[in-house]
């Protein structure tokens, strides 16, 4: 079968798909999406993709990302698929490919799509039946845009703060504090034990804001 040619523009928003080969389980436990998010983090630092909403599902992922380059989200999501691959067949202790061919990623308006493709995205839980209220799902970028929840992982575009640039007052869109990031980082200091193969995501569910 032929290949379909990717429109590979830098600087132009990209609404990411990957699913799971037959459509089946890629995120068994937290710790597998946590694991996920760890290794998405650091191969958009290093390709130069800045993230700007997300959503794990049980057997597929959805991305809003933007490449700074146009091999950068190629090469983010090879790098993110063979380190999550490797951890993901090592703990199931199975073999072979984990993910359905290539990701499917479509250019996005930023003036007219961007947040409705941002809202469909986190929505995702929820048309799926997972839960009623997207607060009670942990895995997506909804905690970040509607509880102005800390992330190392997250990009604000500027169409987040776009209503408000030309405002005369210095205010800006309310969030809900929280105590407690959604995840920290974690890393060892030289004198502790080595990180775990799980990573350095430690997940935080002793915070009131977060769902048990």
């Amino acid at each position: 079968m032929v290949r379909l040619v990717r429109y590979d523009v830098p600087g132009i928003p990209r609404h990411v798909i990957q699913r799971g080969n037959n459509r089946g389980v890629t995120f068994v436990t937290d710790e597998d999406s946590a694991f996920y998010l760890e290794c998405l983090e650091d191969a958009a630092a290093r390709w130069g993709v800045a993230v700007h909403a997300y959503v794990l599902m049980t057997n597929h992922v959805h991305l809003l990302a933007t490449p700074s380059t146009a091999d950068g989200l190629g090469r983010m999501m090879q790098s993110l698929g063979r380190r999550y691959v490797r951890h993901f067949n090592h703990i199931q202790q199975r073999t072979g490919t984990l993910w359905e061919g290539r990701y499917r990623a479509t250019l996005v308006d930023a003036a007219s799509y961007f947040l409705a493709c941002c809202r469909y995205i986190e929505m995702n839980p929820v048309r799926a039946g997972m839960v009623a209220v997207l607060g009670d799902y942990r895995w997506s970028s909804w905690h970040v845009h509607a509880k102005g929840v800390g992330s190392m992982l997250l990009v604000e575009h500027p169409q987040y703060t776009a209503p408000w640039a030309h405002a005369r007052t210095s205010a800006k869109p309310p969030t809900v504090p929280c105590s407690t990031p959604l995840w920290t980082r974690r890393r060892s200091p030289p004198s502790a034990m080595p990180p775990t193969k799980r990573g350095r995501w430690e997940m935080i569910v002793s915070s009131p804001n977060w769902p048990h």
